[in-house]
C-alpha cells in the first residue's frame, strides 16, 4: 500500500513526522489544515509518491460528490463548510493557479476544520468584483464571502418550503454590495458541491446516482458528461466552482 506523510520542519531545521495517509489527497488536507489554524514559523510538507491523483474532470466531481455525503453525514451547514474553506484557503492565496490535487485537497481540509464564526461585517461591506472577472484569491474570497453573507440573511428571512424551485437572497436595506448573483437553489453542501462541479466541469454519470439525465430535443438523454482531463485551476476557475454550487441546478 502507498503511503503519504505529513511532515514538519520546527524554527531549528529539525524534521519530525506528524502523520501516514493512504491517500496523497488527505495528506495535503492536513497540512492545509495545519497551516491555516494558530500562526507559527513550522513548515509542513508531504512526502510520498509524486500527483497527480485527480487527472480528470470526473475525478474531481467523484472527489466532491463524496465530500457532499460525508457533509450530510455530519450534518454540516452550508454557510459552516464555507467558512471553513475560506479558512483552511489562505496557504495557499498567494498562487496564481491551483493543481487539482490542491483543489481537492483544499475542499477535503473544510469538510474537517472548525470554522470561523461569521464575522457581522461581512454583511455590509462591499464585496462587489473590481473587474468584469474573477482574478485571484481576492476575488475568490469576495465571491465566498458574498454566499456566506446571504446565507447569513436567509437565517432572518428563510427561504421557504419551495427554496429548491429558486429564491433571491433577501440583502436588506443597508446590505453590502456583493460579487454573486441573487438568486440561489443549494443550500445544503452535499447539493452545492455535487452542482458546483457539475455546473462548471462536468464529470458527472447518471450511474452515480445524484444527477437525473435531462432528455435532449430528440427525446435520448445524456447518461454522462464529457470527460476531460485537469491541469492547472485558477481562481477564477474556482470562483465560476462556487458560483455554480449556488445557482446550477
Amino acid at each position: 500500500m502507498q503511503t503519504w506523510d505529513v511532515m514538519r520542519q520546527d524554527d531549528n531545521g529539525n524534521e519530525f513526522h506528524v502523520a501516514a495517509h493512504d491517500s496523497r489527497i488527505a495528506a495535503l488536507a492536513q497540512v492545509l489544515a495545519l497551516e491555516s489554524g494558530v500562526p507559527h514559523k513550522q513548515m509542513y510538507w508531504v512526502s510520498g509518491p509524486p500527483g497527480p491523483v485527480v487527472r480528470t474532470n470526473r475525478d474531481l466531481y467523484l472527489h466532491f460528490l463524496h465530500l457532499g455525503q460525508e457533509a450530510r453525514a455530519a450534518s454540516w451547514s452550508l454557510s459552516a463548510f464555507l467558512r471553513a474553506l475560506w479558512k483552511v484557503s489562505a496557504p495557499l492565496s498567494d498562487r496564481e493557479s491551483l493543481a487539482p490535487d490542491d483543489v481537492a485537497a483544499m475542499f477535503s481540509a473544510a469538510s474537517t476544520t472548525p470554522p470561523p464564526d461569521y464575522d457581522p461585517a461581512w454583511s455590509t461591506k462591499d464585496l462587489s468584483l473590481p473587474g468584469d472577472e474573477p482574478r485571484g484569491h481576492a476575488d475568490w474570497e469576495r465571491v465566498i464571502l458574498s454566499q456566506l453573507a446571504d446565507l447569513e440573511d436567509f437565517l432572518a428571512a428563510p427561504p421557504g418550503p419551495h427554496a429548491r424551485f429558486g429564491v433571491d437572497a433577501p440583502r436588506p436595506p443597508g446590505s453590502g454590495r456583493r460579487a454573486t448573483p441573487a438568486r440561489w437553489y443549494n443550500f445544503d453542501p452535499a447539493t452545492y458541491l455535487e452542482c458546483a462541479v457539475a455546473g462548471s466541469l462536468g464529470g458527472w454519470d447518471a450511474a452515480d446516482g445524484a444527477r437525473v439525465p435531462l432528455s435532449t430535443g430528440s427525446g435520448d438523454a445524456a447518461a454522462r458528461s464529457y470527460v476531460r482531463p485537469l491541469t492547472s485551476m485558477s481562481w477564477a476557475d474556482l470562483a465560476r466552482i462556487a458560483v455554480c454550487g449556488q445557482i446550477y441546478e
